[in-house]
């Protein structure tokens, strides 16, 4: 079946699946809907729907994005930030997201990571090491002013 052969009403079905199976926020909604190549009018009502049956959440989506790349992926908080902002997730969710990260498990998260690292460069020389540290947690997006308190432990 071709995705132009589809009803609004089949579209918003496959559109409910979608959202069930995983939270989405409306950006990626409105690239999918764009495959499906519904004009204006129908797209809004679709999305509009979705989110009145809740289907559709970014505020619940923020919520588990921020979970998900906390326990899973090990970002800090810099990191979850940006990728929200660039889902297009309202500043409102993003913090609002952001206080399922308690401050205890952070810094014991922050904590694990650094000895982890750490213990991984033991052949290097201390300025290498912390080098290759900083870079790392800066990549994961960990606040500076954290990372180098820990360096100076070393």
């Amino acid at each position: 079946m071709n995705n132009r052969d589809l009803t609004t009403k089949e579209i918003e079905r496959k559109l409910q699946f979608y959202c069930s199976y995983q939270d989405r926020c409306h950006k990626e909604v409105k690239a999918k809907l764009k495959t499906f190549n519904v004009n204006m009018h129908d797209s809004n009502q679709i999305i509009s729907n979705l989110i009145k049956d809740d289907y559709l959440n970014e505020s619940r989506f923020s919520k588990s994005f921020v979970r998900g790349k906390f326990n899973f992926k090990n970002w800090g908080k810099i990191r979850i930030t940006n990728e929200l902002k660039r889902r297009n997730i309202s500043p409102y969710n993003i913090n609002h997201g952001l206080k399922e990260i308690d401050e205890t498990c952070y810094e014991q998260k922050l904590e694990e990571l650094f000895t982890k690292k750490l213990s991984s460069l033991s052949k290097l020389s201390s300025i290498e090491k912390k080098k290759k540290i900083i870079s790392y947690l800066l990549y994961r997006g960990w606040e500076s002013n954290l990372i180098y308190s820990k360096i100076n432990e070393i």
